[in-house]
């Protein structure tokens, strides 16, 4: 029988629980009531027109869709192979007076505000950017993923703040992942007669449904980024596959015009861009945790027929 203690901490802590729900409930209302106005006008046509006309009160949100997700999928791609050789050097490599002042440097790299970041990127990454984009060959300036005018601002300049961004994020999640890989999978591999670099491929491998949750949390953090990224990709609503032109975002164009809005309907569409992101972010951060959940369970069907193995061969 439960104790009156016990129904009545179990209550407690389950009416904290609800409020995260309440929460989101809450955010997706309020968005949809205070862009009623625009759904009611475009439809489902908002999400793939791209034009933005406040003049004209013409509006649509492909280009801003178009910039956040191409700037984060290219920030992940950037971010992912250097966040993982940080957490497997600290976490397998590294020797131990060098160990915590990586730990403090990665932490530290988190802490910084985006705005530094993006100032940063002003003065450093976009020259440098320009510069690169300079020294490429004619060949492949006339494709279309390097065309571009060589302003330094743009899409690669964003991707490339954003990924560091991304990096100590998506390394002490990864970090903490390889830690709590049990000694006995690296020993087992030991006596089997692995290499080190064998053996820590396989305590990836043992880890990987944790490394793809730090992957996901990186990528939901490159999403939803602001200032840095409105400082460096040009803010221009223009749906384009170079690295080099002017793009926009999402929340970079709610953080430009929000306080410029001067009419209801241009309001209302940029509370809608705003909603189209929370909707995109509940789908990304969903799959991520069917990816997750599938994998643990595939590892775990594989787990229990390796143990079911040797009992067969010793029932023979």
């Amino acid at each position: 029988m439960i104790r009156k203690q016990d129904l009545g901490f179990r209550l407690g802590t389950g009416a904290f629980a609800l409020v995260l729900i309440l929460i989101v409930v809450a955010i997706g209302f309020e968005l949809t009531r205070q862009s009623m106005l625009s759904i009611q006008k475009f439809g489902l046509a908002f999400w793939r027109t791209d034009t933005w006309d406040p003049v004209a009160e013409e509006f649509g949100a492909l280009p801003f869709i178009w910039g956040t997700l191409y700037s984060s999928v290219l920030a992940l791609a950037l971010a992912t192979p250097v966040a993982l050789g940080i957490a497997v050097f600290i976490s397998e490599l590294c020797p131990d007076w060098l160990k915590q002042p990586l730990v403090f440097l990665t932490e530290l790299l988190a802490a910084i505000p985006s705005i530094v970041y993006g100032l940063w990127g002003i003065f450093v990454m976009v020259p440098a950017v320009r510069v690169l984009e300079t020294s490429l060959p004619p060949t492949l300036r006339q494709l279309p993923v390097f065309s571009g005018p060589p302003l330094g601002v743009g899409m690669l300049s964003a991707a490339l703040i954003l990924a560091i961004m991304v990096i100590p994020f998506t390394s002490s999640v990864a970090r903490e992942v390889l830690k709590a890989v049990p000694g006995a999978q690296r020993e087992g591999a030991y006596a089997l007669g692995a290499t080190r670099f064998e053996a820590i491929r396989a305590a990836l491998f043992y880890a990987r449904t944790g490394i793809i949750g730090a992957i996901m949390l990186g990528f939901g953090r490159a999403l939803g980024e602001t200032m840095a990224v409105t400082m460096v990709i040009g803010n221009n609503p223009k749906v384009s596959l170079s690295l080099f032109a002017p793009q926009y975002t999402m929340a970079a164009v709610i953080a430009n015009e929000f306080t410029e809005a001067a009419d209801q309907l241009y309001l209302n569409a940029l509370i809608e861009i705003g909603l189209v992101l929370f909707i995109i972010t509940l789908v990304v951060n969903g799959l991520s945790r069917l990816l997750i959940w599938s994998m643990a369970r595939s590892g775990s069907r594989s787990r229990a027929a390796a143990a079911a193995a040797p009992a067969e061969v010793t029932a023979a």
